[in-house]
């Protein structure tokens, strides 16, 4: 594999995601929604609707994590009037992300704690953030990065997947992902690579028989566990 030019490859992922909904391929894949990344991404700057709709995302579809974000946010848009909510009508909201009522009882506690220690206000800080129910790294880092715009990188299934497949590092977990980012990627691409690259795991670079026709960062991809491609 040549070697990892990361300018080359962000200009390259920056290039075709803003011509994905000016030029779609008529034979190619379909079925994601470009406009929709991250759902952080639409709620960027406002730390709380961050925070619940990363938390809602989680082993959550794109779409659903949309629809159920925006129906619990219209309710709830601070912890105030969550922490006001029954649990049970905060699961209904939540209804059908992965494990909803899970999330609801985490995110009643959550209110809980901001309004206690910390005046109703998501904190801004990474260690403070991961003592919240339910929150791991990657809630946490996509809440820094697009809430508070801090450093961070946010590693979900499309960033772990891609960057072992194209063979830039050889990881086993998510977290481990992460921190070999820190130490190989360049800072200034940490904070784009996440929306950056679930775009393409969902439209290019999919887990099972991606679309290698296509790639636009095939000469930096090894191609590692690819069997069958499109």
């Amino acid at each position: 594999m040549a070697e990892i030019e990361w300018g080359a490859i962000h200009k390259a992922l920056e290039k075709w995601r803003k011509s994905l909904n000016a030029a779609p391929a008529a034979d190619g894949p379909a079925g994601a929604d470009p406009s929709v990344t991250t759902v952080a991404e639409q709620y960027s700057h406002d730390p709380w609707s961050v925070l619940v709709s990363t938390i809602l995302s989680l082993r959550t579809k794109d779409q659903v994590t949309v629809e159920t974000s925006k129906r619990l946010l219209a309710k709830a848009p601070g912890p105030d009037e969550l922490l006001a909510l029954r649990q049970d009508t905060i699961a209904r909201l939540a209804y059908p992300a992965g494990f909803y009522r899970t999330k609801a009882a985490n995110l009643k506690k959550i209110a809980a704690i901001l309004i206690e220690k910390y005046q109703g206000k998501v904190p801004s800080d990474m260690d403070e953030l991961l003592a919240l129910p339910g929150v791991g790294r990657k809630t946490a880092n996509l809440v820094l990065i697009e809430a508070f715009d801090k450093p961070g990188i946010c590693v979900d299934v499309h960033v772990h997947r891609i960057s072992n497949r194209t063979g830039w590092l050889c990881t086993k977990t998510p977290e481990e992902t992460e921190m070999t980012l820190r130490t190989i990627l360049p800072r200034k691409y940490w904070k784009g690579i996440n929306a950056l690259l679930v775009l393409y795991g969902q439209h290019l670079c999919r887990p099972v028989s991606p679309w290698c026709s296509q790639c636009v960062i095939a000469q930096w991809c090894a191609r590692v566990g690819v069997q069958r491609s499109r």
